[in-house]
């Protein structure tokens, strides 16, 4: 059978759509070229407007948009990264020796990364992390994911990078372990930053405008949750939490992760470093040598060495314990919009790049109410796996969750002019009106 004869102005289908995608990509790259030119043109005359006795070429403002997203790294300059010897890795036989002569021949070489970041804070980079499988609790992952955009949020919202981890570094380090060996090689990874901050998967932050008060740290090289009368006087293996750190990018810090690994499930005094933690820790529950057992161990038998650069911080939640704390937050939020109703300032719509101003004009009015928690840990509950501890409920452990996320995911979505007016629905929104709480 003879093909029909296409009429003299059809064009057979598939030149057709050739010629239409080839068209279309060829009008899609000039029309970004042009939406590119027009951007970069629109903020040249914004910066010189600004600054007209120092006015910006378009070429000025590229280099200095290209130089916040990377930096030159010429192979010719030499660095501690092109040593064969150097280890991520945890390793007893080839430790990181003279890291801060390293760390800081290397900001010299790279004066862009060095120093304080945008917001002229100390550089941090937050990380955190989970199991490289799929959660065996079937709301797990969904879970999971939620925290973790949590600490996107919170991160965005305060010029703070972030490093997502789901494998163990160390095949032998798992569970409360499994966090060091990603410290380290953080520090190695980021150099321009100077700490590091660890936070628990199963942590929320529930203050999204707070600031940690890094200048209170500056003599310090480790910052934790908890109580020196606990510690030192009742040798409790719970005067300190671990599960949120604060870790200076240093050769003391180095050296503290390999001898506070050195009790660790890689260690073959593994076994012999949990029956001394028992001993020393009478109300410990458990025989197994954990980090933070371990760590209050080193305060006790050398606190020069190791205590005297920890600050143990009780002023506030940098990490509180989730049980005694969900309950409230409905009324932390009514304290909150009862100060908004009475100062205009604070009730102004804004653009989510300025809400750390924001977050400081509130800090003069807090002292009359309750201040939200920084963070909540949601210890015992393990939402990946659901095997919580069973002195609570799955269902209290899920209902803290929600409640404590929505919570904080309100402060979010604030600036995009919605919240949740039900901390328990978490798929449910509502606009907020203008001049909200005021009105609303």
């Amino acid at each position: 059978m003879v093909s029909p004869e296409l009429p003299h102005f059809q064009t057979p289908p598939k030149r057709t759509v050739f010629f239409h995608r080839a068209s279309s990509l060829i009008a899609d790259g000039f029309l970004f070229v042009g939406g590119v030119s027009l951007a970069l043109s629109l903020i040249w005359a914004l910066l010189s407007f600004l600054n007209p006795t120092d006015p910006l070429t378009p070429n000025d403002v590229v280099q200095t948009f290209n130089s916040q997203l990377y930096a030159d790294d010429p192979p010719e300059l030499s660095t501690f990264y092109d040593d064969p010897s150097l280890s991520y890795s945890i390793n007893d036989n080839n430790p990181v020796k003279n890291w801060d002569e390293k760390r800081q021949q290397w900001l010299k070489s790279h004066p862009n990364l060095g120093g304080a970041s945008d917001s002229k804070r100390p550089r941090i980079l937050l990380v955190t992390g989970s199991q490289s499988s799929a959660c065996a609790n079937p709301v797990g992952d969904h879970l999971l994911l939620r925290l973790f955009k949590n600490k996107v949020d919170y991160c965005r919202l305060h010029g703070i990078e972030i490093f997502y981890n789901n494998v163990l570094l160390h095949p032998k380090m798992f569970g409360f372990w499994a966090k060091y060996p990603v410290v380290k090689a953080a520090m190695l990874a980021h150099p321009e930053v100077e700490w590091i901050w660890w936070v628990d998967s199963d942590a929320v932050f529930t203050d999204m405008e707070f600031k940690l008060p890094l200048e209170r740290y500056d003599k310090h090289n480790l910052v934790v949750h908890g109580w020196s009368h606990a510690i030192y006087e009742e040798k409790s293996w719970t005067g300190l939490n671990a599960g949120v750190l604060l870790i200076r990018n240093c050769q003391w810090s180095m050296d503290l992760i390999d001898e506070w690994a050195r009790m660790g499930p890689q260690s073959p005094d593994y076994e012999k470093w949990g029956r001394t933690q028992k001993l020393v820790f009478k109300d410990k529950l458990y025989p197994e040598s954990d980090d933070q057992s371990g760590l209050i161990y080193l305060l006790l038998k050398d606190k020069k060495k190791w205590g005297d650069k920890i600050y143990l911080e009780g002023d506030y939640n940098l990490e509180g314990y989730w049980l005694g704390m969900v309950g409230g937050l409905d009324n932390i939020t009514k304290g909150y919009e009862e100060i908004e109703r009475r100062v205009a300032v604070l009730r102004r719509r804004h653009a989510e790049k300025v809400s750390e101003f924001y977050g400081e004009k509130r800090e003069e009015y807090l002292k009359d109410v309750i201040r939200r928690p920084f963070v909540i840990h949601f210890t015992g509950c393990e939402p990946c796996t659901g095997d919580h501890n069973p002195v609570y409920t799955w269902e209290a452990c899920w209902n803290g969750m929600q409640r404590a996320l929505n919570f904080a995911d309100n402060q979010v979505l604030r600036g995009f002019g919605f919240a949740h007016p039900d901390l328990l629905d978490s798929s449910r929104v509502s606009p907020l009106p203008f001049d909200f709480p005021r009105i609303g």
